[in-house]
């Protein structure tokens, strides 16, 4: 019989602590910045020993990248119900959701500074070409499907991104779910007749 504490769960104790300290990273440069961002700190919100975050992450910039991935894939999900467009009306909900939150917020406001901090505008480069990788995988599938014709991931992007970004930042509030459909039927309906 083999002793409980000896035993390994996969994913156990110390991939929660990778989750605390990739979520307490992203709230951190939200808030702060990168280059304010320290291990310190990190580990203090996450409720881990600094050396926690130093053992996995000697790089720091593999650890913002990592807490950036984890961040995108959590918050944004572009799931593939074989129905492109709930998919990309879920995704616009959900994205509008998250600017709203106060990471969301903060992003936003650094979003406005990065013009002026070139390592911050690093960080939200890394961040929207991240975001924009897994929407292109959806519409690729999509277009492989023969759902859409094939089409500019980055037009595709700003055509569901800036009505999210336009609701959030004019009218201080998320997409509804019947103005995140209106939307997709009028990008859907162009892209069909293109």
């Amino acid at each position: 019989m083999t002793d409980s504490a000896t035993t390994r769960r996969p994913g156990g104790r110390n991939a929660l602590v990778r989750a605390r300290i990739l979520a307490a990273t992203v709230d951190l440069v939200a808030r702060d910045g990168l280059s304010g961002l320290r291990y310190e700190d990190i580990a203090e919100q996450a409720g881990v020993n600094k050396t926690s975050v130093y053992r996995n992450w000697p790089d720091r910039e593999e650890l913002v990248h990592e807490a950036l991935r984890s961040h995108v894939e959590q918050t944004l999900p572009l799931a593939d119900t074989g129905d492109l467009r709930r998919d990309l009306a879920d995704f616009m909900v959900a994205h509008s959701e998250s600017l709203t939150s106060p990471a969301g917020y903060a992003s936003l406001q650094a979003a406005r500074q990065a013009g002026r901090d070139s390592e911050l505008g690093r960080f939200l480069d890394l961040y929207l070409d991240l975001r924009r990788d897994h929407f292109r995988e959806r519409v690729d599938r999509a277009v492989a499907k023969g759902e859409i014709p094939p089409v500019d991931i980055d037009l595709l992007f700003r055509l569901i991104g800036g009505p999210t970004h336009f609701q959030v930042n004019w009218n201080r509030g998320p997409l509804t779910r019947a103005q995140a459909e209106e939307l997709v039927d009028v990008v859907l309906a162009g892209l069909r007749a293109v």
